[in-house]
């Protein structure tokens, strides 16, 4: 993205709301969702997943936008959760759109940024530098999605 969407003070800003807002989602995901099934676990584990039993998957008719009107705000300036948007990661609780649930690569997909969460140690690190990445190299190109991308489709090879 050429055009900064966020100055790096309003990202600094937004970040422990965002961080908040994460940990909030994780805890209802956490309360309400689905363990994994053995099949996802198996996956979970060959993306890269370090604790595959803490995850819980929540069904969903659209991916919940936050209330903050500041992030949501930049939510929808950045197009990061949308109405479009098929599965968001909150550390190790996962919205899957009701349309794709069972959708064994998007939750490959997903698991996978749930490892990423457990390498940077926190919520806060893992959006620091996820958020940074779609914010500056723009979201398909980041690298962190790019690491989703490839290491989702190649555990699905594998598997055939």
């Amino acid at each position: 993205m050429s055009d900064a969407i966020l100055t790096p003070d309003q990202f600094e800003q937004i970040l422990p709301l965002a961080a908040a807002w994460a940990a909030e989602q994780e805890m209802r995901i956490l309360d309400s969702g689905v363990a994994l099934t053995s099949a996802q676990i198996n996956d979970a584990r060959a993306v890269g997943v370090a604790h595959p039993e803490r995850v819980r998957l929540l069904v969903v008719d659209a991916i919940p936008t936050p209330d903050h009107p500041v992030l949501r705000a930049a939510s929808q300036a950045t197009g990061l959760v949308s109405p479009y948007t098929a599965g968001l990661t909150l550390r190790y609780g996962i919205y899957i759109r009701r349309d794709l649930d069972g959708d064994r690569g998007l939750i490959a997909h997903e698991l996978v940024h749930t490892g990423q969460y457990e390498r940077h140690g926190s919520i806060l690190a893992f959006l620091r530098q996820y958020l940074h990445e779609c914010l500056t190299i723009g979201y398909p190109a980041a690298p962190m999605e790019q690491e989703a991308i490839i290491v989702s489709e190649r555990v699905l090879q594998e598997s055939h």
